[in-house]
């Protein structure tokens, strides 16, 4: 599976080149165009709806898939060495080579009992995100410190160490979005983040 991207970062698409019978998962409703004979299916065993996996015919083939509102698709190739913690609204597509761990302890134990705004991955291959704005990236020693509003956070690998806190412990706060919460990421790794507030580009 190889990505490419075009129209980014304001309108992003992604065209997914796929090989004989390989597949790819992403929103029904985010499929723009494939190249003739890809089949549209259910994933197995999932009773999550508006979910499709696209499957190659026996030449291979494409399938361009676009975000439902504008903005970057940015490819994160996962090597298998590390997974990354990713915003649960980020993801556009993934091969089935990539795994989403619902219940990966590190994420457990930040959020608690509750779900929090943030899924892990991880597997090889490309992940495929989708960002309201343009993606940038804070590279971070070993050691060093930033602080990111979730809003912004797009995904970051486990080489990073994370510290949820609130802003103000007297104001409004929620897991489910991270109103109120603040990031603090320790090196050595990657910060992934997007250049306008999800919450914001949602209206």
């Amino acid at each position: 599976m190889r990505v490419h991207t075009r129209h980014t970062p304001n309108f992003g698409v992604a065209r997914v080149h796929l090989a004989p019978g390989e597949a790819v998962q992403s929103a029904s409703d985010t499929m723009l165009a494939t190249s003739f004979g890809v089949r549209e299916g259910a994933p197995a065993g999932s009773r999550k709806p508006g979910v499709s996996v696209f499957t190659a015919p026996g030449e291979g083939g494409w399938v361009d898939l676009a975000p439902l509102g504008p903005g970057d698709v940015y490819p994160l190739e996962l090597t298998g060495n590390t997974g990354w913690s990713v915003h649960r609204e980020a993801v556009l597509a993934r091969p089935a080579s990539v795994r989403l761990d619902q219940t990966w302890a590190p994420l457990q134990q930040l959020f608690g009992a509750d779900a929090g705004f943030l899924d892990h991955y991880s597997g090889t291959g490309p992940l495929v995100l989708t960002a309201p704005g343009p993606v940038d990236s804070f590279e971070l020693s070993a050691g060093e410190l930033v602080t990111v509003r979730p809003d912004y956070v797009l995904a970051y690998p486990d080489t990073l160490q994370c510290r949820l806190r609130a802003v103000d412990p007297s104001g409004p706060q929620s897991l489910r979005t991270g109103e109120g919460l603040v990031l603090d990421f320790a090196g050595p790794g990657t910060v992934l983040v997007q250049a306008r507030n999800r919450r914001v580009s949602r209206g």
